[in-house]
C-alpha cells in the first residue's frame, strides 16, 4: 500500500494498491498549488493518473485541493511551505518518497506580485521578486535533477507576457519572469544530453484574481482572460508531449511578439489596459525612505524583527495610500483576528480596489515578518504587538 503518513489516503476507486518501489505512476511536484493555475494543474493531473505533490503556503486552501483530488481517486501529498525557504527542496523529495521515490516532472508555478516603479521600490522588494520567480525555482529544479535524470524528466517554468513587453507599475515583476524565461532556453540546452526536458510556459492574461490581489489592476476585459483550467490543460498537453515552449492563449503571445517588434504601438497599448502609477510626489522623491533602508538592511542581519523593518518592503506603498505606520500598531493586538475587509473599513471607511490590494500587501508583509499568521482566505491572527 501506499503509505499514508497522515496525509495520502486511499481513494474509494483508485486502482489497485501497490508498493511504494513498485508505483507506475508518474510523480508531478506543483509549487503555487493551492490557487489558480497551480490548483488547476495539480487536479488535471491528478485525473491522467499523476500522483501530485502540492506545494503552497496555505494549508487550509491545499487542505481543499487535496481533499479534491483524493475525492475523485486521485494520489497526493500536500507540502505546507514557501518555496523560498532553503528546506522546500529536500521537503519535496522526502514527499515525492512517499509517493514511490520517483519525479517526472516538476511544475515551478508558485508566483507572486508586488506593484511600484521599478526603481521606487526597495532592494529587499526587488529580492523578493528575484527568490521567488528565479532562485526559488532553480533551487528546486537542482535538488529534483538527480531523480529527473533518472526518469528522463521534464522541468516546467512559468513566464509571463510581462517578460517581452514589461508594463509599468508592475516593478520587478517583468524583470524577474524574464530571467526565468532565459533560465528556462538555457537549461533546455544544457540539460538535453541527460535527458531531461524544459518547457517555458507563457500563460497570456489569466483569470486568476492574481493582479488585483497583487495591487496591479487591469482594465482589460473579462472576456479577453483565459481560465485557468484552460491554461492547465494546455501546460499538461506540453508536459506530455515534451514541447519545449506552452503558449497557452496562442493569440495573446502573437499581440506580444508584436509589442516586441512595435514598441510604439506597445506604450499606447499599455496605456489603456494597465492603470500606471501615480508620479511620485515630493515627499516621497528620495530613493530610500527610513523604513525601506531599515529594512534593506535587516535582509542581511535575518528576518524582521521591529514593524519598521517588516513595512520597509511596502513603504512606498503606503506613503502613496496614506496608509501611516501608527495605524499598523494599533491593530496589532496579540490574539486578535484581523479580517481583511474589516480592517480597510476602519482604515478608509469605503476603500477602493487600491487602498484594499494595498493593505493585504501590508498584511501579507507582516504574516512574513512574523507579526500575524494566516487563519484563512483574508483572516489572520495577530501574534505579536508592534516592537
Amino acid at each position: 500500500m501506499i503509505p499514508t503518513s497522515g496525509k495520502v489516503m486511499a481513494a474509494p476507486f483508485a486502482k489497485k494498491p501497490q508498493m511504494p518501489s513498485e508505483t507506475a505512476l508518474p510523480v508531478l511536484i506543483v509549487t503555487g498549488a493551492s490557487s489558480g493555475i497551480g490548483r488547476a494543474l495539480a487536479v488535471a493531473a491528478a485525473r491522467k493518473d499523476y500522483a501530485v505533490v502540492l506545494c503552497a503556503r496555505r494549508a487550509d486552501k491545499l487542505d481543499a485541493v487535496a481533499a479534491e483530488i483524493r475525492g475523485e481517486g486521485g494520489t497526493c501529498v500536500p507540502v505546507v511551505a514557501d518555496v523560498r525557504d532553503a528546506t522546500t527542496p529536500q521537503r519535496l523529495l522526502d514527499a515525492a518518497r512517499e509517493l514511490g521515490g520517483r519525479i517526472d516532472a516538476v511544475a515551478n508555478i508558485a508566483g507572486m506580485g508586488a506593484p511600484g516603479t521599478l526603481l521606487e521600490q526597495s532592494d529587499a522588494a526587488i529580492a523578493a521578486q528575484w527568490d521567488v520567480h528565479v532562485a526559488a525555482p532553480l533551487r528546486i529544479a537542482r535538488a529534483a535533477l538527480p531523480a529527473l535524470i533518472a526518469t528522463r524528466g521534464q522541468l516546467l517554468f512559468v513566464g509571463s507576457g510581462l517578460a517581452r513587453v514589461p508594463a509599468p507599475g508592475f516593478g520587478a515583476y517583468a524583470p524577474a519572469k524574464a530571467a526565468i524565461r532565459a533560465a528556462a532556453q538555457q537549461l533546455r540546452r544544457e540539460l538535453r544530453a541527460d535527458g531531461v526536458s524544459v518547457t517555458y510556459v507563457d500563460p497570456g492574461a489569466v483569470d486568476t484574481g492574481f493582479s488585483e490581489a497583487a495591487g496591479m489592476q487591469r482594465n482589460a476585459s473579462a472576456a479577453m482572460l483565459a481560465s485557468a483550467e484552460a491554461v492547465a490543460r494546455r501546460i499538461l498537453q506540453g508536459l506530455t508531449r515534451r514541447t519545449a515552449r506552452v503558449n497557452a492563449v496562442p493569440w495573446q503571445t502573437a499581440s506580444v511578439v508584436l509589442g516586441e517588434w512595435f514598441p510604439g504601438l506597445a506604450d499606447a497599448a499599455m496605456s489603456r489596459i494597465v492603470d500606471t502609477p501615480a508620479p511620485a510626489t515630493a515627499s516621497a522623491a528620495p530613493t530610500q525612505s527610513p523604513l525601506s533602508s531599515r529594512a534593506e538592511r535587516s535582509e542581511v542581519e535575518g528576518p524582521p524583527t521591529t514593524l519598521a523593518a517588516a513595512l520597509g518592503p511596502v513603504a512606498r506603498r503606503m506613503e502613496r495610500v496614506k496608509l501611516t505606520q501608527a495605524f499598523i500598531e494599533s491593530i496589532l493586538v496579540p490574539g486578535a483576528t484581523l479580517q481583511l475587509g474589516d480592517i480597510a473599513m476602519r482604515w478608509a471607511g469605503m476603500p477602493n480596489k487600491n487602498e484594499r490590494a494595498a493593505l493585504h500587501e501590508v498584511l501579507t508583509a507582516l504574516a512574513d515578518a512574523g507579526f500575524i499568521e494566516p487563519l484563512a482566505d483574508e483572516t489572520w491572527r495577530v501574534l505579536r504587538a508592534a516592537t
